[in-house]
């Protein structure tokens, strides 16, 4: 069975390359942020091309002087003109240089900026499907071997292509008015040059696509089994992980090689082409001279100049030819992730703050009251916590179903329990109350109003979770907790650490609420993290609950204390609970027993019990959840 990151390898490789050019100028039009500091820059590239062909200009008349100045006494005072005037340039060359370094320094940082940002408030809005779907690594190359192809076009490449355009029609202008004759060899030169790029550019082109899609997925696979180094070693799969790398590796050489082997016959090519043109322009002018030597030595002298200048800047362009091949290669991978379609959300139903008033009913506030209410138009509804399934059907992929018929309810204040093997659906269902995914068929509806017609940010606000696998960022104790609700002041956070029997050892850390959590709370245990989280879900104090074995990395000792706390917090509250341990669901109001996506029984403790069926066997040992 092929892995999910040969798929997406395989995906990514048989997408077709944009067009290049169009990439190129979604890109330039990033430097609308730094419109001024861009003006500026070429203003200052046009300065120092001015300076540096004028200077080269200068020497037809400095040759000219010194052809006729051999027999009779020289003007010295007109030869140190010249000079003094050629130093001037040149100096002027060198401070319009750096100060189009410096802007195009600054415009590249904007753009950067603003692609970063773009990249990730796109991420922040797609659905919970596309991160299913793509590997950490896979998603951390668009920050990283993507944008440091684009940075480095744009820092340097862009740069050198604006200087040696504009140099090269000025140049070419000033080849035209010194000798036309010549100036045909040189313009036989550009366009051999420039069919030879175009012809390169295109099969470079489409493999610097591949080999960024390969080193997405090479990477993916690193941060993966780098994830996953306990697991590989307890199995003894380090061989088979350094061959399914190898084949990776092979792949990305192999792309990497077949790019850059094109990509790099530019440079010598056209280094070899620019000295045959240099033999033959001078020896096309030696033939010239002989009709007036003493006018075309100036002339030639300075063409041959123009002609080095030329070569040059051909060959700048060649050099930042692998790096704007590169760069378009992650600039069309980036676009792609913005293009990308975000998570839809056609709610209109907001949450807001409320009061009741002596008759019962209820008005909107700023202030906050502890009394929620669902806002449609005008008319607002307490939120109460009541939550109904009806006929809800399921499937992540479209084709295996994972929910069939589904149909519950939770009235308010009730603890629900879900129970049953794992893959029987369980957690899939308190997914759908948040509207992590949609559901095929049937209704989900919260308080009367059905879950669709809520805004997500307000849904997601009414819920609290807590999750088998707990996150921590980095950070302190205090503002990990903090994340439940981020207006809250320390003292509701110390008390929502005692709710979740969290205090005691928080206290006895370093730093206390100040110590320090790094690699996703590394320097705690198991048990411990997950103490934060419940804390975390406590100081939101949701009206809904949702406990996805969140006491699964706990001892029993400590469960039992955590449980007195935790019931505080779910009094008038709809708790849904996710557990593998019975004894936590036995105080349920209603405990649904799941297998394959159907609810199989319903009731509570001692119903199920007496109902001597897939419970009962649970319950007793006869049958383990798996």
């Amino acid at each position: 069975m092929a892995r999910p990151m040969d798929r997406i390898g395989a995906n990514m490789k048989k997408r077709k390359a944009d067009n290049p050019l169009k990439t190129f100028k979604r890109l330039f039009s990033y430097y609308g942020n730094c419109k001024f500091h861009f003006i500026l820059a070429v203003i200052a590239t046009i300065l120092y091309d001015i300076a540096t062909i004028a200077a080269s200009a200068m020497m037809r008349p400095i040759v000219n002087f010194l052809e006729e100045n051999q027999i009779v006494n020289p003007d010295v005072s007109r030869y140190f003109a010249l000079i003094i005037g050629m130093v001037i340039l040149y100096v002027l060359a060198i401070i319009t240089n750096y100060a189009l370094n410096r802007l195009m320094l600054e415009c590249s940082a904007r753009v950067m900026y603003a692609l970063r940002r773009d990249m990730f408030n796109k991420m922040q809005g797609m659905p919970i499907s596309f991160f299913d779907g793509h590997t950490h690594g896979e998603l951390m190359s668009y920050y990283t071997n993507d944008t440091d192809a684009v940075r480095e076009m744009l820092h340097h490449s862009i740069t050198q292509i604006i200087i040696s355009v504009i140099s090269l029609v000025g140049i070419i202008f000033m080849m035209v008015t010194l000798s036309l004759k010549l100036c045909v060899i040189m313009l036989v030169m550009a366009v051999t040059i420039f069919f030879f790029v175009r012809r390169i550019s295109i099969l470079s082109g489409k493999n610097f696509k591949r080999q960024q899609a390969a080193v997405a997925k090479t990477n993916g696979y690193i941060e993966e089994m780098m994830e996953g180094q306990k697991v590989v070693k307890a199995f003894n799969h380090e061989e088979t992980v350094k061959s399914t790398f190898g084949g990776m590796n092979d792949e990305l050489c192999e792309v990497g090689t077949k790019a850059n082997t094109y990509a790099n016959i530019v440079g010598p090519v056209m280094n070899n082409l620019s000295h045959i043109f240099y033999a033959i322009t001078t020896t096309t002018g030696a033939v010239m001279m002989t009709g007036d030597a003493t006018a075309m030595t100036g002339v030639l002298v300075t063409f041959l100049s123009y002609i080095r200048q030329l070569a040059d800047r051909l060959s700048q362009i060649s050099q930042q030819f692998n790096f704007i091949l590169l760069a378009l290669a992650g600039a069309e991978r980036i676009f792609e992730l913005i293009d990308k379609p975000q998570e839809a959300d056609e709610g209109t139903v907001t949450l807001v703050n409320a009061k009741k008033n002596a008759d019962g009913t209820l008005t909107e506030c700023t202030e906050k009251t502890g009394v929620w209410a669902w806002k449609r138009g005008e008319e607002l509804t307490e939120l109460r916590g009541s939550v109904v399934f009806r006929d809800v059907d399921f499937s992540y992929d479209g084709k295996k179903q994972v929910l069939t018929d589904v149909s519950l309810y939770a009235k308010p204040g009730q603890k629900i329990a879900f129970v049953g093997s794992t893959g029987a659906g369980k957690t899939t269902i308190t997914n759908l109350i948040n509207r992590f995914y949609d559901i095929a068929d049937g209704s989900i509806t919260y308080d009367g109003i059905n879950i669709k017609d809520i805004r997500k940010p307000d849904l997601r606000r009414s819920l609290g979770m807590v999750l088998q696998d707990t996150h921590l960022f980095t950070g302190t104790v205090m503002e990990n907790i903090r994340y439940g609700k981020l207006d809250a002041t320390d003292e509701e956070c110390i008390e929502a650490a005692k709710i979740a029997n969290a205090h005691y050892f928080i206290s006895h850390l370093p730093d206390g609420y100040d110590t320090m959590l790094v690699s996703d709370g590394a320097n705690l245990s198991q048990g411990q993290r997950q103490l934060i989280a419940i804390a975390r879900a406590a100081v939101a104090d949701p009206p809904v609950l949702i406990l996805d074995e969140a006491t699964s990395s706990i001892d029993t000792r400590t469960e039992k204390h955590i449980e007195r706390g935790m019931d505080g917090l779910m009094k008038g509250r709809t708790v849904f609970v996710i557990a593998h341990r019975l004894s936590t669901v036995r105080n349920s109001n209603a405990i649904m027993v799941l297998e394959n996506g159907h609810i199989i029984e319903r009731g509570d403790h001692d119903e199920l019990l007496a109902q001597r069926g897939k419970y009962y066997q649970l319950y007793t040992g006869m049958f383990e959840l798996s």
